[in-house]
């Protein structure tokens, strides 16, 4: 199945195109991090956008967001698998710690879902695995360089049940048939199909989605 997983853009989210075709300059993408939950092994934590935000409104997503300068320097309890931390440093242009992605994942799921890894020595960083990359179209109003985690929920969180969040409204589980059902970015359902893949038993190296000439290009990554 993974190997079928075919990227298409939703009609909504097609590259920029100004009038008199005068392009504005491509921003240089931020990073990301998002962490996808599994509960009993079909379910997966998502929540809405809301309406007023610029990048991607009304949208059901997973949590993550922007990586922040402190996220590196975060505690953990257990770090990286070195294939983790490995396959993170596949693709290039990485300028940050592997798990500065990691952790800000980690973070993003606590102030978005009100999910909390771990107690007070950090979050098991081992229990993570890296699932996809993704960099964003040029000339959108945000341009990200993300990166997808998968993590079992029953093995990381400190309670598996959401707290109100800062940011995602009506955060809940969803079967993996309801999630596909759900108004998604086209990225998060390119990644939600990866997972289902996993989830199924199969060997599946993390793909890479780049902006190039005019289209994405999809390659998949090997330690």
């Amino acid at each position: 199945m993974a190997a079928e997983n075919e990227f298409k853009l939703n009609a909504d989210e097609k590259p920029f195109d100004p009038p008199g075709g005068e392009k504005p300059k491509a921003t240089r993408p931020r990073d990301a991090a998002t962490l996808i939950l599994v509960r009993r092994g079909r379910e997966v934590m998502m929540g809405q956008r809301a309406k007023g935000h610029v990048f991607m409104p009304d949208k059901w997503v997973f949590p993550g967001g922007r990586v922040d300068p402190g996220d590196a320097r975060l505690k953990a309890a257990v770090e990286l698998t070195e294939e983790t931390e490995a396959l993170l440093k596949c693709g290039g242009l990485i300028r940050r710690p592997p798990r500065a992605f990691a952790l800000a994942a980690v973070r993003e799921t606590r102030e978005e879902a009100g999910l909390v890894l771990g107690g007070d020595q950090g979050p098991d960083l081992s229990k993570l695995q890296f699932v996809a990359r993704a960099i964003t179209p040029p000339y959108r109003p945000r341009r990200f360089d993300a990166r997808f985690f998968l993590a079992d929920a029953e093995a990381v969180l400190a309670h598996d049940e959401p707290e109100p969040g800062e940011e995602l409204l009506h955060t809940r589980w969803f079967s993996l048939d309801e999630a596909e059902a759900l108004d998604l970015p086209s990225i998060t359902r390119f990644v939600l199909r990866e997972v289902r893949a996993r989830l199924d038993g199969q060997p599946v190296d993390p793909p890479f989605l780049k902006w190039s000439r005019g289209s994405h290009t999809l390659e998949r990554l090997k330690r």
